[in-house]
């Protein structure tokens, strides 16, 4: 069972995979390979002049692999409550979570399936999203959604740090106390 399952690998779910991997929980990503980011040019994005949206979600997956995460191709179907926690079922396996974090950006097509339930989006073009309280969580107990598919702004700055926030609050809940993450320069 690992601790945690993040569904996409784009900006907000490779953020969450670094984060939850960097602090030791076991982390697997399942990722279909069809995210948005990956047609993207980024202009706009903190700290970073110019970056092709390719090569933004290569490096978020490295940073995450570096870490720990296993990444994974599939597409999900389905989660719902297994015996002791959450399965997340995709074409051809089965897995076993404390957590999922729904990171599926513009796709909301496993909330019937799963039960979650949805909400109107407010983005241009984003017709439905997970609805979530502010720490991310969904309906489901252990289920939390984070960036597009949880309502916030597509940009690719604004989904990585739902991504974080949404992992800060999985992790925080797995420990039973707040997490937080600072490196400090090496003197």
């Amino acid at each position: 069972m690992y601790d945690v399952v993040i569904i996409g690998a784009g900006p907000a779910g490779a953020s969450a995979a670094i984060f939850t991997a960097k602090a030791g929980k076991s982390t697997l990503v399942i990722d279909n390979d069809k995210g948005v980011t990956k047609r993207a040019l980024i202009l706009n994005h903190y700290g970073v002049m110019e970056a092709a949206g390719p090569e933004l979600v290569e490096t978020g997956i490295k940073q995450a692999e570096k870490f720990g995460a296993t990444i994974v191709q599939g597409t999900v179907t389905k989660v719902e409550q297994g015996d002791q926690g959450l399965k997340v079922i995709t074409e051809d396996q089965t897995y076993e979570a404390k957590h999922v974090i729904l990171a599926t950006g513009m796709l909301t097509d496993i909330a019937e399936a799963s039960g979650l339930k949805t909400k109107p989006g407010t983005e241009p073009r984003i017709k439905t999203v997970f609805d979530v309280d502010a720490d991310g969580r969904t309906n489901i107990d252990g289920v939390w959604a984070a960036g597009t598919a949880a309502g916030v702004s597509m940009h690719t700055i604004i989904t990585a740090g739902d991504g974080a926030k949404v992992a800060i609050n999985v992790i925080s809940e797995l420990n039973g106390e707040r997490y937080v993450d600072h490196d400090v320069l090496k003197a």
